[in-house]
């Protein structure tokens, strides 16, 4: 399990930088696809990192709601990595990115019916199988509404877990853009959201286009976290309580500093969180 406390996640270009000091970090995560070679500098740096800190692996490649079953291979690749580095939490995307014999590269949307439930509930329990271990399932950044959809998105991630007994990975900025981009509350979304079921958080930046329908948001993680997300990410901290949170910053890199930087206003914000959680427990010792 992963500690109550900010994480970034693990580049190379960092790693001086790291090793010199990033005492304040809680956690790093890496992107599983990135380090199913043998070895080499990639899995040097990480056994090092991995030596010092928690670790988390986020597979993107999966394509646990794919039509067609999972890769054994890539399954396989996956399970020799966690056995590797024993990660303190792996997570995976309500997504589909392969058809057939061609992986697309992207994060795809799904159509939540229960034909959809049921493919995405038996890959997970494959996943969970395989790997021997719990995995956190992440809500999707979306970019358009599928008109055969029948369950709404958070009773649909509560189902999967509910008959599989995994837990949830609650991106708040994939809710901040797709509720922007589908002209819905992001609030009324969390307020949906079974936070009890969260292991992690995640926060990134987006990017945005105004377009004639209104504005477009990007999930790129590669800007800073918008206002608006960290305004949700501290409302949501101060009801669940605090949770392990990663900082996203994958494209247009900046310097360590800045991504510290990012790291430790998320910590300000657990921190407070757990002040909170303190207090209230404080009263309620009192009351009784």
């Amino acid at each position: 399990m992963l500690p109550a406390l900010p994480g970034v996640g693990f580049k190379p270009d960092h790693f001086g930088d790291i090793r010199n000091g990033a005492a304040e970090i809680g956690f790093f995560e890496i992107h599983a696809e990135n380090y199913m070679g043998a070895g080499g500098l990639p899995h040097a740096q990480l056994a090092a990192i991995r030596a010092d800190y928690p670790l988390s692996i986020h597979g993107v490649g999966l394509s646990i709601g794919g039509a067609r079953g999972l890769d054994p291979d890539h399954l396989d690749r996956l399970r020799s990595l966690c056995e590797r580095y024993e990660p303190d939490s792996f997570s995976e995307h309500l997504a589909w990115s392969s058809h057939g014999a061609d992986f697309l590269n992207d994060l795809l949307p799904l159509p939540y019916t229960e034909e959809t439930l049921a493919v995405v509930c038996a890959h997970v329990d494959l996943v969970q199988s395989v790997l021997r271990r719990k995995m956190l399932l992440e809500n999707p950044a979306t970019y358009l509404c599928f008109a055969q959809s029948t369950i709404p998105e958070t009773e649909f991630l509560t189902e999967v877990a509910r008959r599989t007994g995994c837990g949830l990975l609650l991106d708040v900025n994939n809710v901040f853009v797709s509720c922007t981009n589908h002209g819905t509350d992001p609030r009324a979304w969390l307020a949906a959201f079974p936070l009890h079921l969260a292991g992690e958080i995640h926060l990134g930046g987006h990017d945005a286009e105004d377009l004639p329908s209104g504005p477009l948001l990007i999930d790129s993680h590669g800007a800073a976290i918008a206002d608006p997300v960290w305004a949700l990410y501290a409302e949501v901290m101060a009801m669940a309580g605090p949770l392990p949170t990663l900082v996203e910053w994958d494209n247009n890199l900046p310097d360590w500093p800045v991504l510290a930087a990012e790291a430790a206003r998320a910590g300000t914000i657990l921190a407070a969180a757990q002040a909170g959680l303190a207090k209230r427990g404080a009263g309620l010792a009192r009351a009784s």
